[in-house]
């Protein structure tokens, strides 16, 4: 079962951050921030043969306000950087970022002045699938390092970003 031990009688015993954190690995909300032609290999993981939907990422949000994942697929120019940081601040905690392809890990083969070198120099990142594009068996791969990571994460206090300034972006 993957959430704490079965003592007797039947009852489930467990943490509560241990059983939030598994519910919300197989609840994953995406966002989708598509711009370029990684948005065909983002498109294939969600078909049949791949199927997203069985990691629980299956239907992606359209409003950042609903998504706690933002999925960045493609080049980021400078001029898009400002658009992506204030979906990103829109976003409500907890959220996560995957950089998905390269030119959105690193800026890809475009080394000029127009393209951003990397979306970590913007918002921070927690997975990062690489490829030109990706396969949909590295995506897969990414998701599930995502849901491990987002399964071990602790539970922050509802009353921790009034009293805490370390959360700020």
């Amino acid at each position: 079962m993957g959430l704490g031990n079965l003592s007797i009688g039947g009852m489930i015993t467990t943490r509560l951050d241990k059983a939030i954190g598994w519910a919300q690995k197989f609840s994953i909300f995406q966002y989708p921030f598509i711009t370029a032609c990684c948005g065909m290999e983002y498109m294939a993981v969600a078909c049949s043969h791949y199927d997203i939907d069985r990691f629980g990422a299956g239907l992606p949000r359209f409003s950042p306000r609903q998504s706690d994942v933002l999925m960045v697929v493609g080049t980021i120019s400078h001029k898009q950087a400002p658009i992506l940081k204030k979906i990103y601040d829109q976003m409500c905690e907890p959220k996560w970022v995957v950089a998905f392809g390269v030119c959105t890990c690193t800026g890809g083969f475009y080394d000029n002045y127009a393209t951003v070198q990397g979306i970590d120099t913007i918002i921070p990142v927690d997975v990062y699938i690489p490829g030109c594009p990706p396969r949909p068996e590295t995506v897969l791969d990414g998701l599930i390092k995502l849901q491990k990571k987002i399964a071990g994460e602790a539970v922050a206090p509802a009353n921790a970003g009034a009293t805490s300034t370390s959360m700020d972006v």
